[in-house]
C-alpha cells in the first residue's frame, strides 16, 4: 500500500537522524535554555530576516494554535479565520477550549479577505449591543491553507495592513509553509512572511522533522511571558534540544525549501496525470495536496493500492478526495499512482 494520505507519514529527514545520534549522549539543560536551541534560534532569525524576533519551539500543530491564541486573547475576544480554517474544523474545539470563540469568515478557495476582516470589526463595533458579543481580537490564517491555496503578496499585505490599523494581531499557521514558499505561483518569501505577520510559524512535523513547529514572535507586544503559556499548553518540551537540533538542520541552508519543492512537483505530477484522464477538480491547489474529483468506481480501484483522504460528496456518484506528498515521497510511488491511472477506464 502507498498511502497519500497526508504529509507526516514518513520519520524525519537523514540530517536530523544523524545529528540526534551525535548528540544524543551529550548532557545539555532542559526545556529549551541549552545551547543547541539558542544556535537554531538564531539560525531561525537569520533565515526570517528578523534578527529581534522571539523564536520558541513546540511539539505540534494544534498545541502551538491553542497556546498563541491563548496567550494573545483577552477573556472576552475571539479570533476571526475562514470556515473552513484548520482552528475551526480539525482542532475538535481546541480554541474553544481554551474559553475563547472562533469567529468563522465565509471563504474563497479556503482564503479570506482584508475587506471581510474590516467589515467583521465595524459590524461589530457599530452594533448597539456590542459588549454583549465576542469581540475580534485576532486574525488567523494558514499559509497553505487547508485547500492547499496561497496568499499572494499583495492578498496578505491588505490583511497584515488591515489588521495595523485596527490594532489586532495577525497570525499565521504555517504548519506546511515550506510547501507554499516553494510553490511555483508564490511571490512570497519567509522574510515577508515575518515582516507582515506579528506572529507565525514555521512547520516542521508535516515538512522533515520528526516533530515540532518554530513559533517566531515579531510583534514585540505579545513577546512577554509567552514561556508560561507554552508551559500551561503542556508543550514546554523537557528534552527541548529535540527540537532544536530539527530547526537548526532543517534551516541552516536551503534544504527545509528544497524538500518543500520536491513534495510540490512530485504533486504537480499526480495533478498532470489526473488531468490527462480528464478528471476535475475540487480546487486548484499549487502546493502538495491535490482535490481531484473520482467517480466512486475508481475510488474503490485505486484504494486497493493506494491510500488517500475522502474530502467531501460531489454528487451521487463522486466524491472530491485528496492526495497528499511529503518531503519524502519517491519518484516510485508516483510512477505507480500514474501508472495506476493509465489502466483505469
Amino acid at each position: 500500500m502507498i498511502k497519500f494520505e497526508s504529509d507526516y507519514l514518513e520519520g524525519c529527514h537523514p540530517r536530523i537522524l544523524e545529528r540526534l545520534m551525535k548528540t544524543n549522549l551529550e548532557q545539555t539543560p532542559g526545556y529549551g535554555e541549552d545551547e543547541i536551541c539558542a544556535g537554531a534560534r538564531e539560525t531561525v532569525r537569520k533565515a526570517c530576516g528578523a534578527p529581534n524576533a522571539d523564536v520558541h519551539f513546540l511539539v505540534g500543530g494544534t498545541q502551538t494554535n491553542a497556546t498563541v491564541i491563548s496567550s494573545i486573547l483577552k477573556p472576552y475576544q475571539g479570533v476571526l479565520c475562514a470556515q473552513s480554517g484548520h482552528i475551526n474544523v480539525h482542532e475538535t474545539g481546541a480554541i474553544e477550549h481554551s474559553a475563547h470563540k472562533v469567529l468563522p469568515l465565509p471563504s474563497t478557495d479556503g482564503k479570506i479577505s482584508a475587506e471581510q476582516v474590516e467589515s467583521a470589526i465595524e459590524e461589530h463595533y457599530s452594533d448597539p449591543s456590542a459588549e454583549h458579543t465576542v469581540q475580534p481580537g485576532m486574525v488567523y490564517i494558514s499559509f497553505p491553507t487547508e485547500l492547499g491555496t496561497i496568499y499572494s503578496k499583495s492578498e496578505l499585505e491588505a490583511l497584515s495592513g488591515t489588521c495595523r490599523k485596527y490594532g489586532i494581531p495577525l497570525f499565521i499557521d504555517g504548519a506546511r509553509l515550506g510547501y507554499g514558499l516553494a510553490s511555483s505561483v508564490c511571490d512570497l518569501e519567509l522574510k515577508d512572511i515575518a515582516a507582515l505577520a506579528d506572529v507565525f510559524y514555521i512547520g516542521g512535523t508535516k515538512q522533515g522533522a520528526l516533530f515540532g513547529e518554530a513559533v517566531v514572535i515579531c510583534n514585540d507586544s505579545l513577546k512577554k511571558d509567552f514561556r508560561y503559556n507554552i508551559k500551561q499548553n503542556g508543550g514546554m518540551l523537557a528534552k527541548g534540544r529535540l527540537l532544536g537540533i530539527q530547526f537548526d538542520e532543517l534551516l541552516k541552508d536551503s534544504l527545509y525549501f528544497d524538500l518543500s519543492r520536491k513534495a510540490d512537483l512530485q504533486a504537480e505530477r499526480l495533478k498532470t496525470a489526473f488531468r490527462e484522464k480528464g478528471y476535475k477538480f475540487l480546487i486548484d491547489s499549487p502546493t502538495n495536496q491535490i482535490f481531484p474529483i473520482l467517480p466512486f468506481d475508481v475510488q474503490k480501484k485505486l484504494a486497493a493500492d493506494f491510500g488517500f483522504e475522502q474530502w467531501g460528496k460531489v454528487d451521487g456518484t463522486s466524491s472530491a478526495v485528496r492526495f497528499c506528498t511529503s518531503w519524502a515521497t519517491p519518484d516510485s510511488s508516483i510512477d505507480a499512482l500514474i501508472e495506476a491511472l493509465k489502466d483505469i477506464n
